[in-house]
C-alpha cells in the first residue's frame, strides 16, 4: 500500500509540474468567462462547418477549391493567397468530426493561452511551413529522404492537422509541457515512418517551422534583462496562478 501511495504520489507530482499551470489558465478562463473565452475557436469551427457543407455541394465545390485548395503544382502566389483559408477546408477524405474537434481542442487552449493573434500567427506559420515543404519536397524527388514523389503535386493540400500540431508543441515549449511536446513530436515521427505520405512529412515541416519561431523567441528573451523563457504571466497576475483576493 505504502508503494502503491508513493507512486500515486509521484504520478501526481508529474502531473503538476507538467500541467498545472496550463490547466490552470485554460480552467480559469473558461469558468469565468465560458465560451466568451475562444470567439475565434467558435468562429474557426463555423468556418470549417461552412466550407465543409458548401464543398460537398455541385455547386459549391469549385468555389471552395478557387479559394481555400492548395496544390505544390499551383503557382506560389495563389498558393500563398489560399494558405490562411485552406486551414479551415476539411480535406474530403477524412472524416469532418477529426477536424472540428482538433480546432475546438488545440485552437481553444492556444487561444485562451497565447491570445488571438498569436495564435493565428503560429497557426499560419505552421501552415505554410507545410505548403512550402511540398514544394521542396517535390523538387528533391523520392530518391531523397526528405523528397516526395512527383504526384504528391497534384494532391489537395487542406486541413488544420499542420495548423494544430504546431500550435500544441508551441503551447507546450511556453507553458514549459515538456514531456507532452516531446510526446508530440515523437508521434509525428512515428506517422512518419509508418505511414511515409506527404501529411506526415508536412505535419514535421510544421513542427520544424515552429521550432524555428521558439528558437528566435527563446534567443530574443535570453538578450532582455529580467526575462525568462517559459510561461506568460495571464493579465492582472504576476504568475499562472489567479490573483489573491481580500
Amino acid at each position: 500500500m505504502t508503494g502503491a501511495r508513493t507512486a500515486r504520489g509521484r504520478l501526481r507530482g508529474f502531473a503538476i509540474r507538467e500541467w498545472g499551470p496550463l490547466y490552470a489558465t485554460v480552467r480559469t478562463a473558461l469558468v469565468t468567462r465560458r465560451w466568451r473565452a475562444i470567439p475565434m475557436t467558435l468562429t474557426a469551427v463555423c468556418l470549417t462547418s461552412v466550407f465543409q457543407i458548401v464543398q460537398n455541394q455541385d455547386w459549391g465545390y469549385q468555389a471552395v477549391q478557387d479559394i481555400g485548395s492548395v496544390r505544390a503544382e499551383d503557382p506560389l502566389l495563389p498558393a500563398l493567397l489560399r494558405t490562411p483559408l485552406s486551414l479551415f477546408v476539411p480535406a474530403l477524405d477524412l472524416p469532418v468530426w477529426g477536424a472540428l474537434a482538433q480546432i475546438l481542442l488545440v485552437f481553444g487552449i492556444a487561444e485562451i493561452c497565447l491570445g488571438r493573434g498569436r495564435t493565428l500567427l503560429i497557426a499560419y506559420a505552421a501552415t505554410l511551413a507545410g505548403t512550402l515543404y511540398a514544394r521542396l519536397g517535390i523538387a528533391l524527388g523520392p530518391d531523397s529522404p526528405l523528397g516526395l514523389p512527383a504526384s504528391d503535386a497534384r494532391v489537395v493540400d487542406t486541413g488544420p492537422s499542420a495548423a494544430v500540431v504546431g500550435l500544441a508543441v508551441y503551447v507546450c515549449w511556453r507553458y514549459r509541457a515538456r514531456w507532452t511536446g516531446t510526446l508530440v513530436v515523437v508521434a509525428m515521427v512515428v506517422e512518419v515512418l509508418i505511414k511515409n505520405n506527404l501529411a506526415g512529412k508536412e505535419h514535421i515541416a510544421a513542427i520544424a517551422g515552429v521550432l524555428l519561431v521558439v528558437a528566435v523567441q527563446w534567443w530574443r528573451e535570453r538578450r532582455r534583462p529580467g526575462q525568462r523563457g517559459g510561461v506568460e504571466p495571464r493579465p492582472g497576475t504576476r504568475s499562472w496562478k489567479p490573483p489573491i483576493r481580500s
